[in-house]
């Protein structure tokens, strides 16, 4: 999960059961700098465990359109996340190469293993995943085919050679 979490305080429900058909979508929100906003512009995200209350960990669910990515290929330094396919084809590229995955397939990232990964549509129809990351503070996230770099303790991107986008 390459944003940033947003932990707002939320009401709780009166049951700890949420209907994502309830939840706003995000489409296309990000913390990249320009230019690296377009590649996120066709991922609908629906933060399902914000309006909980579950503040330890993420869990998002996401749709890709069609040519959509699911991020910049990152890894983080603290944090760990977890995918899960729930409709459609995705093309999972890490340093080891592409794999497809489909419906009741998974992947994981473990925390501070240098694997640039990211999820891309390249079917002609939409697909959706749930995603699950830690919040562990003072995370970095690197990307390696980009000149960026996030720095979760102080809140910003940069360059790799640390100058601030």
């Amino acid at each position: 999960m390459s944003d940033k979490p947003t932990v707002k305080p939320v009401a709780l429900p009166e049951t700890p059961v949420l209907d994502p058909a309830a939840v706003e979508a995000r489409p296309g929100v990000t913390g990249y700098p320009e230019p690296f906003r377009a590649a996120v512009a066709g991922r609908l995200r629906k933060r399902l465990g914000n309006p909980l209350g579950i503040t330890n960990f993420g869990v998002n669910l996401t749709r890709l359109e069609p040519g959509a990515a699911s991020a910049l290929r990152h890894w983080h330094t603290r944090q760990d996340e977890f995918v899960y396919v729930l409709e459609g084809e995705l093309t999972l590229v890490t340093d080891a190469g592409e794999t497809l995955l489909r419906p009741g397939m998974c992947a994981g990232f473990p925390a501070g293993k240098p694997d640039g990964h990211q999820l891309v549509n390249r079917s002609g129809e939409p697909a959706a995943y749930l995603e699950v990351g830690d919040r562990t503070a003072g995370d970095e996230v690197d990307y390696p085919d980009d000149d960026l770099r996030y720095d979760g303790t102080a809140d910003r991107y940069s360059h790799r050679d640390g100058t601030p986008w």
